[in-house]
């Protein structure tokens, strides 16, 4: 019997580690290329300016990347205590590419990190910038693998179930690496960390600004972080496009959750403001939305690329249409405890030595297999996530992205007037658009992860059946322990920084 109680408190702590962890991430990616197009600009200039401005981002990514790798070692640690039996359905598969970020793209940063930090003139300028840049490849080939082992969850690819083992095992590793969805995934969270990470040098430099300090390593600062973070937000918004499509492809109900869509429609309308009715369960009566305005045929294109595009909602996925030839999640699960209990008989048939009656059993069990994990589901409406949290989630992260692109904008418009350390609105706004990037950052990985619910892995592992057969009160302990841990460091980190950025680039 699953203790649900035990499933929320893991899911919680996950969430809680995840959260913390994603606070440093997106300035790890992003600033590991500002400080390397920093000291690139420094070595084919030979201006000392700019490698005192490379020197003083690089000091803030340096903090921010020391503590970005204590809070990430806890996560791993929870696959094992918490969600033992995800850890041995799928370990060949999700450890793999884990692996090879570990051998590969971790080994890349701590070679080159050290010479990036304290090679300054112990090394040649050109050896330095490698360095730096090699960084920069690493912390981002590191975020590929990461992503490619979510990306496998989100789509799972290039596997097969052995009945044996009742495992999943790894049969082609470039069908997961070059899975569209991993690709998807890695594309659309670098280039949005990059948009962190140039909103976070805008509002340091911002600030000095507004205080009359450091001006002119401010503005040059602001100038390059704003070139690259108009062209990280059009690549946003280009594999943003490419993740709905892929949504709409690999997981509709997803796709339906943060649209609100309940029936399906052709030429479907994209939300553009909307509050969400969040009473409103599948196949009831009841409005969809309270208020909502759309722009017509917007979102069958994106999930179909046409115009007349036929996109499922919600009660066509949990109760199918056949007229679409969608089935429905109480279908699925017939199948699926089907396949359970074909699985079962294969295994005691073969445990007895009974061949033939194991036979038959498999050949059962193949015919539904693919349908495996609804077998674990109680009743179809539970395929459905939180609604109202993934609609939101998402649309906080699109009119912030919006937002985003205005504020680069009107930075790089004023930069270039040379008109920027007069524009006191624009600097206040250039300060609070950095803890906006970190809620729409955040918020784009409650739309992956809570938008996947209820599977750990999509269609074929719900999140009850992945966990660890421990109490709830064990989870309860550790998630309180970690959240003080945890707290502790993003203060840490926030005084550390804090007192880095009042110091400025001449205590370097």
């Amino acid at each position: 019997m699953v203790d649900l109680n035990m499933v929320d408190w893991a899911r919680a702590q996950f969430a809680l580690t995840a959260m913390y962890h994603w606070v440093f991430v997106p300035l790890t990616l992003g600033l590991s290329c500002l400080c390397a197009f920093y000291e690139t600009i420094y070595i084919r200039t030979g201006k000392e300016e700019w490698k005192n401005i490379a020197k003083f981002w690089m000091t803030l990514f340096g903090i921010n990347f020391a503590i970005g790798v204590a809070t990430g070692i806890i996560m791993e640690f929870e696959f094992g205590t918490n969600w033992s039996n995800y850890s041995w359905m799928v370990g060949d598969i999700f450890g793999a590419p884990l692996a090879v970020e570990g051998i590969v793209a971790f080994f890349i940063e701590a070679t080159f990190f050290a010479v990036m930090f304290f090679g300054w003139d112990r090394v040649s300028k050109k050896f330095h910038l490698f360095s730096t840049w090699m960084v920069a490849v690493g912390s981002n080939l590191s975020a590929l693998w990461i992503l490619v082992a979510n990306g496998w969850m989100q789509y799972p690819t290039g596997m097969a179930f052995n009945p044996d083992t009742a495992r999943f095992e790894m049969q082609n590793f470039w069908d997961v690496l070059f899975s569209p969805v991993a690709m998807a995934k890695f594309t659309h969270t670098t280039s949005t960390s990059f948009i962190v990470a140039s909103l976070f040098v805008i509002a340091v430099s911002s600030w000095y600004l507004l205080k009359g300090r450091h001006v002119e390593m401010a503005k040059k600062s602001i100038m390059v972080a704003t070139i690259f973070g108009v062209l990280s937000t059009v690549l946003a918004g280009w594999t943003g496009d490419t993740s709905a499509y892929g949504n709409a492809l690999t997981q509709p109900m997803k796709l339906a959750a943060y649209e609100g869509l309940y029936n399906g429609q052709t030429k479907a309308g994209l939300v553009v403001f909307g509050i969400p009715n969040t009473d409103k369960k599948a196949g009831d009566s009841q409005e969809s939305f309270h208020f909502a305005i759309k722009m017509p045929g917007l979102l069958g294109l994106v999930a179909t690329r046409k115009s007349n595009g036929f996109v499922p909602g919600i009660n066509d996925l949990v109760f199918g249409n056949s007229k679409q030839g969608i089935v429905g999640v109480k279908e699925k699960m017939e199948k699926g405890k089907a396949a359970i209990a074909s699985l079962a008989e294969y295994k005691a048939a073969w445990k007895a030595g009974d061949s033939q009656t194991a036979g038959i059993s498999l050949a059962k069990f193949n015919t539904n297999k693919k349908f495996l994990g609804y077998g674990y589901l109680e009743n179809p409406e539970q395929s459905v996530p939180p609604v109202g949290t993934v609609f939101y989630s998402f649309h906080i992260m699109i009119i912030l992205a919006v937002f985003f692109l205005l504020i680069f904008i009107l930075f790089l418009v004023a930069a270039f007037r040379g008109t920027i350390a007069g524009k006191r609105w624009l600097l206040s706004l250039g300060v609070s658009s950095f803890f906006l990037a970190m809620i729409a950052s955040q918020a784009g990985w409650i739309v992956a992860e809570v938008g996947r619910q209820p599977w750990a892995i999509q269609g074929i592992l719900p999140v009850n059946v992945a966990t660890t057969n421990i109490s709830a009160g064990n989870v309860k302990a550790t998630f309180f322990m970690f959240l003080i841990a945890l707290t502790i460091l993003l203060i840490a980190e926030i005084k550390i920084m804090l007192k880095q950025i009042h110091i400025g680039p001449e205590g370097l």
